[in-house]
């Protein structure tokens, strides 16, 4: 689409001018500790890039410094909701610009099954990059973490359903930037649904995650 064309441009200058420094006062510590399992690196189909020997990083006491949420989705929201928190795993606040191939991130969602019908989705960029959240339906008998990565580090967002890239915000926009929530409302059918960060070289470095949505 050609209105997604220009907003992928704009998204990527702006990850570039977040390399030059946005500061954000205080920070919180947070371990991440490695176990088996899907998530970064653990798709087996067609995916390529940087994985993690099928392990998943998981929170656990004392890891990776997490940048300080600075707005909140508002607490009314009707319907399902389903929290995702991005993370860049060994970064910090001095890191920015285009994630090279293989960084270390990570997309989580809880809970990962919802109902149908309507489903808020609340995005927690707790990491030091921007961050997207675009919601991507899944053939059947496919898995998060198949998408082929076409050369500019993208998949192809064909299908998709809506997703949360606004700072402070609902619906679309420039990225979510670090420390900041962005959040979308859908009316979701029965199905498999990937949750995906599509900016360049995430999704291929961990960021994704399947949503289940029962009847």
């Amino acid at each position: 689409m050609a209105g997604r064309a220009r907003n992928r441009g704009r998204r990527r200058g702006w990850a570039a001018a977040l390399a030059a420094g946005v500061v954000l006062a205080g920070c919180s510590t947070t371990t991440v500790s490695m176990t088996p399992g899907s998530g970064m690196g653990s798709g087996t189909g067609r995916g390529t890039g940087g994985g993690m020997n099928g392990l998943r990083a998981t929170p656990t006491p004392g890891a990776h410094l997490a940048a300080p949420l600075s707005c909140a989705a508002p607490a009314d929201l009707a319907g399902e909701r389903v929290t995702v928190t991005l993370v860049d795993m060994g970064m910090s606040r001095m890191m920015g610009g285009v994630a090279p191939m293989g960084s270390h991130m990570l997309l989580t969602a809880a809970p990962a099954t919802v109902r149908s019908g309507r489903v808020n989705i609340v995005v927690d960029n707790t990491g030091w990059r921007t961050h997207e959240l675009v919601v991507l339906p899944l053939a059947a008998g496919a898995s998060a973490g198949q998408r082929v990565v076409r050369s500019d580090g993208t998949v192809d967002e064909a299908g998709s359903l809506g997703e949360a890239s606004a700072s402070c915000a609902a619906g679309e926009g420039d990225g979510i930037a670090s420390g900041s929530v962005g959040w979308v409302t859908l009316t979701l059918a029965p199905g498999h649904y990937e949750l995906v960060c599509n900016l360049q070289n995430h999704y291929a470095s961990g960021m994704r995650q399947e949503l289940v949505v029962t009847s």
